[in-house]
């Protein structure tokens, strides 16, 4: 399985790690209500106060080195398929209030764990309390929330590694048993749009052709212990993107986190083509960590962002030595818009 796969590898990666902003990183949960309306409170274990020591390094996450190859051929482009049917609901920095369930929506809970195989399909107005899993064509989910279940094995509350084409609108992905073990999505050929992500130790862990955009990835929950990490604490991202993967696209989104503890990265990514455009970005030890595995990293694009200034180790960009910006051009900090530092680079 391309779950098993990605897990697999980001672990023996996360070996060669020596200190660091938390250059490896990969599972974790959030805490969620079991109401049937969306909930908005924050993950456990919050606590940005808590700093590492050291200096950074571009060493992937946990997950970040994993190989995985799509099990069908996927489309070109950026996204996994079908747009959106709606525009952003703010002009402005996504929150819980832009994101996520539309308000006045009924939902109907779904218990035990669910697999759509049939194309074409339209899910709407459902309150997942199992997995998720995707295998069909051009399924798409509106006004969802995806909850998960308890459990002890890798798992994300919605899985769309085999699917192909699915579009995921105006949903909330929180964990209503979250563990070290526990990520809001695995992504492959996948759109993504409004959806407020938060609870989880990853909030997408990326394949290929996978947009994010409109979007809220906040309050991850950390562990002390992740059998993922060798029994060390779990490395949490907002998004987390792999070797041998491609086109992850991340667009006007609001990710940030300042406000999980020792969290890693708002995007840490290993897959070359990746663009990050007008994003709100904020956390981790370097908000954006780009990690070349085994060979040159490229085709990165990072432009008219915007950085908060809680990283922990000051460092809005961290470039591996054998990764390379395409374009790098309109990133401010968010407070003053003024321009951000120039990257930092080692491995």
């Amino acid at each position: 399985m391309l779950s098993a796969l990605r897990i697999a590898t980001a672990a023996a990666a996360c070996g060669v790690l020596v200190v660091g902003v938390a250059g490896c990183k990969d599972d974790g949960r959030p805490s969620a209500g079991g109401s049937t309306q969306p909930s908005t409170s924050a993950a456990a274990s919050v606590d940005p106060s808590n700093s590492p020591a050291g200096s950074p390094s571009a060493s992937a996450s946990a997950s970040a080195s994993a190989t995985r190859k799509p099990t069908s051929a996927p489309p070109t482009g950026g996204g996994g398929g079908g747009g959106s049917t709606g525009g952003p609901r703010t002009n402005g920095k996504p929150d819980a209030s832009s994101t996520g369930v539309r308000p006045g929506t009924q939902l109907t809970v779904v218990n035990g764990d669910q697999t759509f195989s049939t194309d074409n399909q339209v899910i709407s107005g459902k309150d997942f309390h199992g997995f998720v899993k995707v295998t069909g064509k051009n399924i798409r989910f509106v006004n969802c929330v995806f909850r998960g279940r308890a459990t002890s094995s890798n798992n994300a509350l919605l899985d769309t590694d085999r699917g192909t084409g699915t579009v995921v609108e105006d949903s909330e992905f929180v964990p209503s048993n979250p563990s070290a073990t526990l990520d809001g999505v695995y992504a492959n050929n996948l759109s993504i749009y409004r959806a407020n992500i938060h609870g989880s130790v990853d909030g997408v862990k990326t394949g290929s052709n996978v947009l994010v955009q409109d979007s809220y990835i906040h309050d991850m929950s950390w562990f002390a212990s992740d059998p993922n990490q060798g029994g060390g604490a779990t490395h949490n991202d907002g998004v987390q993107g792999f070797l041998g993967d491609s086109n992850v696209v991340l667009k006007h989104n609001n990710i940030d986190m300042s406000t999980t503890h020792d969290g890693n990265a708002a995007f840490q990514d290993s897959a070359k083509n990746a663009r990050v455009e007008d994003n709100w970005l904020d956390g981790g030890g370097c908000t954006l960590n780009f990690n070349h595995v085994n060979a040159p990293l490229g085709g990165i694009v990072v432009i008219n962002n915007r950085f908060g200034r809680h990283s922990s180790f000051k460092c809005p960009i961290l470039l591996s030595t054998q990764t390379t910006l395409t374009t790098n051009s309109g990133n401010v900090w968010a407070d003053t818009g003024q321009p951000i530092p120039a990257p930092q680079r080692h491995d």
